[in-house]
């Protein structure tokens, strides 16, 4: 097999990982189903993974990286920063209405991998303080670093609360609200104190 080979299996496996664990969970999604589903041998399977956490980081690692990819082609344009916070808001609402949305995946690893130390929790942890950072350098354009921290962090929460609430099945309201919001927080922040 050539290289392109095997990373293209290793990415037919992280893709058909993600897809089951996005509507069954990590913990009751097995490998052997995983096995089944992307059609490879139990030997290509732990070739790439030699373990299921591996497999789980490797696919919210995928995910963080389709994610940041839409937010890099938001953060090139020429708009203020208060609209590229609205767009950040927007682009949840879009994906609050995609039929496959249940809920987030990395809130749901995190459900079933608690412990600090594990390798899916810093998998989390690296996603979302990626999206709170993302956030504050925008934010960092027009207010002092500090607050733009703790709007940053005031941002985040808003967008977590707005993803439960979609997966209760109240996403417009929830992120008509938080986005409107967030726009009041960002005025009110850009303010002198």
């Amino acid at each position: 097999m050539t290289p392109s080979t095997l990373s293209d299996k290793r990415q037919h496996v992280v893709e058909t990982a993600y897809a089951l664990f996005k509507r069954a969970g990590f913990h009751a999604t097995g490998i052997d189903r995983i096995i089944a589903e992307a059609d490879v041998a139990k030997m290509t399977m732990y070739r790439h993974f030699p373990s299921k956490d591996d497999l789980i980081v490797a696919v919210l690692d995928y995910r963080a990286r389709r994610f940041d990819d839409q937010l890099d082609k938001l953060a090139q344009k020429s708009i203020a920063p208060e609209q590229k916070i609205a767009e950040i808001f927007d682009w949840h609402r879009r994906w609050f209405r995609r039929p496959d949305f249940h809920g987030c995946l990395f809130a749901h690893a995190l459900a079933e991998f608690g412990d600090p130390g594990h390798p899916v929790f810093e998998a989390v942890a690296r996603q979302k303080n990626g999206l709170r950072q993302r956030m504050r350098s925008i934010l960092s354009e027009v207010m002092p670093r500090g607050r733009a921290e703790n709007v940053a962090a005031t941002l985040f929460m808003l967008i977590e609360g707005a993803t439960l609430m979609a997966q209760m099945g109240q996403g417009d309201t929830a992120l008509r609200e938080a986005r409107k919001a967030a726009l009041d927080i960002i005025a009110a922040s850009r303010r002198p104190q």
